[in-house]
């Protein structure tokens, strides 16, 4: 989260963020509080320093044989205050920790006010000589995605994979995977479940408690993304200048609830509560963070590179920026049966938002002294999404669906899907 001296400091930088957000906060109330909590700290402060002077007045004047009755009914009055003054600011504190836990990272300069800006593309869109499918139709003709059965196991929002579906699936995480340790990442299989403290140290809690699936008994919630269990990885750590930037990459199914209008739309496999991903996720010094997202975002385009799939790159607005992140861009594919791109990818900055949050520092090589990391991370890529867009981009007029090439040691030499006989 920012700091409260930093918000203090940057009101109109803060105000200004908010309002390419497009969201409203009360910056005042916050101002007032946090001034309130400073004079209670001066005025504890104060009262413990007559306390200690008193206190060395008691032992001289007990030294000389003389009576110190009233200097110590004196220190008991400073110690009743002490714990009033002590009382309201914790009643400040909490107010001031309570409203920037909901507030949102301050937003690089480089933001675009009201829309999105595109800033590249790759590949060529597809042109087809016959009534395409979309990814459902075509997934339930190969009988590799079944919608009505993952609806009666579960419930609305859930798929089942089967046969060459499920294969498909195993295999794009398998070459995700294997192409960013190729391209320097460590690889973690972290737990599918995080506590409190690790879903607040992202930025998931307490804002985003509504989307999450919580295991009410254990005091658990689901993972969202592997973003948060990887970067709580070095929660309450000193890490040393020389290993940063430290990089990782993840699979993990993640779970989210949608309880928002966004649930109300599900689409096939491109809004599920259920879905696979690949992440990637790096902390760096502030000095190099930039650098290293332009590095994270490229090694997130290569797996659409090497599939073959035209996608195009967004810098993301204000409004479409997530919570945590000062900056970032969109990584979308090309969807044929809705003739438009889809988010397949956010890659972001959280500068030291999430650092803060879970206390991640580094100790510089120079001067020893200790600061906070910054993180960032991004899919690399969205599984699920990543399938519809194989479907739909390769499909054929027979109904069949020619995969990319470099998949095929990955589904044991099967090029192309075809419907049983």
């Amino acid at each position: 989260m920012l700091s409260a001296k930093w918000v203090r400091e940057n009101i109109d930088l803060m105000k200004e963020s908010l309002a390419k957000r497009k969201l409203e906060f009360d910056l005042d109330s916050f101002l007032k509080w946090d001034e309130q909590r400073r004079i209670c700290i001066k005025k504890t402060d104060e009262l413990k320093h007559l306390q200690n002077e008193r206190s060395k007045q008691i032992g001289q004047l007990r030294k000389k044989g003389k009576d110190a009755k009233d200097l110590i009914n004196e220190m008991q009055e400073f110690s009743r205050e002490i714990k009033k003054w002590e009382k309201k600011r914790k009643e400040y504190e909490e107010k001031v920790n309570n409203f920037l836990l909901n507030l949102p990272n301050k937003l690089h300069s480089d933001v675009p006010r009201d829309e999105n800006k595109e800033v590249k593309k790759w590949g060529e869109i597809p042109e087809f000589n016959f009534p395409i499918k979309n990814h459902q139709e075509i997934g339930e003709y190969l009988g590799i995605l079944d919608f009505k059965r993952g609806a009666k196991i579960t419930g609305s929002g859930f798929v089942v994979c089967k046969e060459l579906g499920a294969r498909l699936e195993r295999a794009l995480i398998n070459f995700m995977l294997d192409l960013h340790i190729k391209q320097g990442y460590k690889e973690v299989l972290p737990p599918f479940m995080t506590n409190t403290a690790s879903t607040t140290g992202t930025g998931q809690l307490p804002k985003f408690r509504e989307e999450l699936y919580k295991c009410e008994k254990d005091d658990y919630y689901l993972v969202p993304t592997a973003e948060v269990p990887v970067t709580n990885l070095h929660r309450e750590e000193i890490l040393e200048e020389d290993w940063l930037p430290i990089s990782y990459t993840a699979y993990t199914p993640c779970f989210r609830r949608e309880a928002g209008a966004y649930g109300k739309k599900i689409q096939g496999m491109i809004r599920v509560h259920q879905f696979n991903k690949v992440e990637l996720v790096k902390f760096t010094t502030p000095e190099t963070s930039y650098q290293q997202l332009e590095v994270l975002l490229e090694d997130a385009e290569e797996v659409l590179k090497k599939l073959g799939l035209p996608y195009r790159v967004v810098k993301l607005c204000g409004e479409e920026l997530g919570f945590s992140a000062s900056f970032g861009y969109d990584i979308e594919v090309w969807l044929p049966s809705q003739n438009r791109w889809l988010e397949i990818s956010t890659c972001s900055n959280f500068e030291s938002y999430q650092a803060r949050r879970a206390s991640i520092k580094y100790r510089k090589k120079t001067t020893k002294d200790v600061d906070y990391v910054h993180t960032l991370n991004g899919s690399g890529l969205a599984v699920g999404r990543t399938v519809v867009a194989i479907l739909e981009n390769f499909q054929d007029r027979e109904g069949r669906v020619h995969l990319p090439e470099i998949l095929w040691p990955y589904m044991d030499g099967i090029k192309v899907i075809e419907k049983a006989g």
